[in-house]
């Protein structure tokens, strides 16, 4: 049997699809939807492995994660998260993850991350710098994004923090990132 995997996701459908294709290559998988039954599980079922995602339906992965590697030090942790940005990505790391991917993601990519895929290391070990420098306009995102995280998601206290109008700010919020 390979390893037995935690997969902590509120969005039942997605959930079920991965957990499926997890069984299917041989994975014993739990599922869980809030942080309280993660850990409940966690201690119930010592999984090899995490699958964590960053928003529980409003509730924080990253505040998840510390609690996570106390319980189970020994587990690999991988972050998935579909408001991918680079402060989370580079916090989530500082937590004790391994890897941090954007969804979607297929089993493959998810499998490799946590360095399972035959001959191939986790895809943190070996990341080369982007070819291509990132643009103003995603810099701008990621410092939005750090501030606004740094604020505990309050509008009124980053508008302020980055000398900006809040409505501004609220727009800038409602924008997809830009792209690299």
């Amino acid at each position: 049997m390979n390893e037995a995997i935690l997969l902590i996701e509120d969005d039942a459908t997605f959930s079920a699809a991965l957990a499926r294709a997890l069984k299917r290559r041989g994975h014993e998988v739990f599922v869980a939807a809030t942080p309280e039954a993660a850990l409940e599980r966690a201690q119930a079922d010592v999984p090899d492995w995490v699958v964590l995602d960053l928003n529980l339906d409003g509730a924080s992965g990253m505040a998840l994660l510390p609690r996570l590697r106390k319980a189970m030090p020994e587990c690999r942790i991988v972050v998935l998260t579909g408001y991918a940005s680079i402060s989370t990505a580079v916090d989530a790391i500082k937590l004790g993850a391994v890897q941090y991917l954007a969804k979607p993601v297929d089993v493959d990519t998810l499998l490799r991350a946590f360095g399972h895929a035959p001959g191939t290391e986790p895809a943190v070990a070996d990341a080369a710098p982007p070819a291509a420098p990132m643009s103003v306009d995603r810099m701008e995102w990621e410092h939005i994004q750090r501030v606004l995280r740094e604020h505990q998601g309050n509008i009124s206290a980053t508008a302020r923090a980055l000398n900006m109008h809040r409505r501004t700010l609220q727009r800038k919020l409602l924008k997809r990132p830009a792209k690299q």
